[in-house]
């Protein structure tokens, strides 16, 4: 088996992995200490937006049989991008590597927020009419595969070697899963935990009806960006226990839940674009 294909496989196993674990972690947290009392309907939600997880990785896996990791692999072997031809220490590479991966998804996130042919993609993540740990899961095909070859063409630019990219993905899907958990931390340990980390009370705000509160605190993993861009909001409006998610022009929850309805939205949903539908 060459380096390449070894490459593969390895991400393959520990990403998958890592992910079960992560899930069934946050998905008993949620059930032992939830920060809000969960919509009635929540084995139905939750059930669609997994499968919806299952559609993407299948459809992913036939588009692109590769992933990043392997592309990282790939670069390196032929000395594509910034950091292969730099000579730093590999912790000193692995950091910068990360931090500007992490600052790529930030603007990525931003740019969805803002171009409507992208929002009506990623419309798909924000209809959902509660929020837990599957919300962080759930995303239109169509976004999944545009934000991985943005993924791929900043891996050729930057040339990061695979470990980091390694690093980076397993940091991505598992701050995703946290920072969108139903789950209760302490004020005393979630105001030192933003200037690190994005918190679940932190990026619950993203997701909240009110658009202008929607259009704030994009981060998934590294909580420097929206204060460092102008994007950081403290607290909902209506308080983290009371705030209502979803988008305010899509309220009918069959609409907004089903598998079917989710992979037929960005074609179906018309949203309006206008900053003041508060």
């Amino acid at each position: 088996m060459s380096g390449l294909e070894q490459s593969i496989d390895g991400e393959v196993w520990i990403r998958l992995g890592s992910f079960l674990g992560i899930l069934l972690l946050m998905l008993l947290w949620e059930q032992l200490s939830p920060r809000r009392v969960a919509l009635p309907q929540r084995a139905w939600r939750r059930t669609n937006n997994l499968l919806l997880v299952i559609v993407n990785a299948l459809l992913v896996k036939i588009i692109m049989p590769f992933g990043a990791v392997a592309l990282a692999f790939y670069a390196q072997q032929q000395q594509w991008g910034l950091l292969n031809h730099v000579e730093l220490p590999l912790w000193l590479s692995l950091m910068i590597a990360i931090v500007l991966l992490d600052m790529l998804i930030y603007w990525q996130h931003r740019l969805f927020h803002v171009i409507k042919p992208l929002w009506r993609l990623h419309q798909v993540h924000h209809a959902d009419m509660d929020y837990d740990t599957t919300t962080g899961l759930r995303f239109h095909p169509i976004e999944i595969i545009l934000s991985m070859l943005i993924k791929f063409g900043a891996i050729i630019l930057l040339g990061p070697v695979a470990m980091a990219v390694l690093i980076f993905e397993l940091m991505l899907n598992g701050s995703a899963m946290f920072n969108h958990g139903n789950i209760r931390l302490s004020l005393k340990l979630d105001r030192p935990l933003r200037w690190l980390i994005v918190t679940p009370d932190m990026h619950r705000i993203h997701h909240s009806i009110h658009r202008h509160e929607a259009d704030s605190n994009y981060g998934f993993a590294l909580a420097i960006w929206d204060r460092l861009f102008g994007s950081y909001q403290t607290e909902p409006q209506e308080g983290q226990v009371n705030m209502r998610f979803g988008v305010k022009y899509q309220q009918d929850f069959q609409q907004t839940s089903g598998l079917w309805a989710l992979l037929k939205m960005p074609f179906t949903l018309n949203p309006p674009m206008k900053k003041d539908d508060d």
